[in-house]
């Protein structure tokens, strides 16, 4: 199974930052899924490295990143700022689009917690060139004044016992005009920790990545 897979550490050059990454792609794969993950995480977040590993198991590249370089996630209010990590989520999905090796997949953004917010900001900037975003308990509150202007197939997961950001998803669903869906995982919490609960999430993501990013 390894022998099916290209795995390779990056380092992402932007504009006066380099940004530590792992990309996963397939033998055949079919799009390129790039995670925008939560304040004071980063791309070795546990939960989103085993989402991306059944991604990859159902022909789907992963891109995970460090939003912020080491320096900037110690300034506290960075991990908070949308407008910054955003334009990274931006910056970055140009990268791959001119990296050989990612240039002609379709793109999809998967966006846990406050990485959500990013990731529906970022595909309302590139509008049809998004494919496809998943958010896994997100905060798409935060991105409220730019998500009528999202055109990618849309899928919002929620917890079932997480009633608050249930509430500002359902409020996001409303505003949304694209293709869209409000997946409320019953019995299960803000981070999925409920047993086969994260999976279940993992399931949900690859099918709807697999349904809109064949080329």
């Amino acid at each position: 199974m390894e022998n099916n897979f290209n795995h390779k550490a990056v380092n992402i050059q932007l504009d006066g930052v380099i940004l530590k990454g792992d990309l996963v792609i397939p033998k055949n794969a079919i799009g390129l899924v790039i995670f925008s993950h939560g304040s004071g995480s980063s791309r070795l977040s546990p939960r989103n490295n085993f989402v991306a590993e059944v991604l990859q198991k159902n022909d789907l590249a992963t891109l995970l990143f460090d939003l912020l370089t080491e320096d900037e996630d110690s300034i506290y209010k960075n991990r908070f700022d949308i407008d910054l990590l955003t334009l990274r989520l931006i910056d970055v999905t140009q990268w791959v689009q001119q990296l050989k090796e990612t240039k002609k997949l379709s793109i999809g953004y998967f966006g846990a917690s406050t990485g959500a917010a990013s990731a529906l900001r970022a595909a309302a900037f590139y509008e049809e060139l998004i494919k496809a975003v998943v958010s896994r308990g997100g905060r798409p509150d935060l991105a409220i004044n730019d998500i009528s202007k999202v055109t990618a197939a849309t899928l919002l997961i929620v917890g079932g016992n997480d009633d608050v950001v249930i509430e500002l998803n359902e409020k996001a669903y409303q505003k949304l005009h694209c293709q869209r869906k409000l997946e409320i995982i019953p019995k299960a919490s803000h981070l999925f920790e409920e047993p086969g609960k994260l999976n279940e999430v993992a399931q949900i993501s690859a099918n709807w990545f697999a349904t809109y990013l064949k080329s």
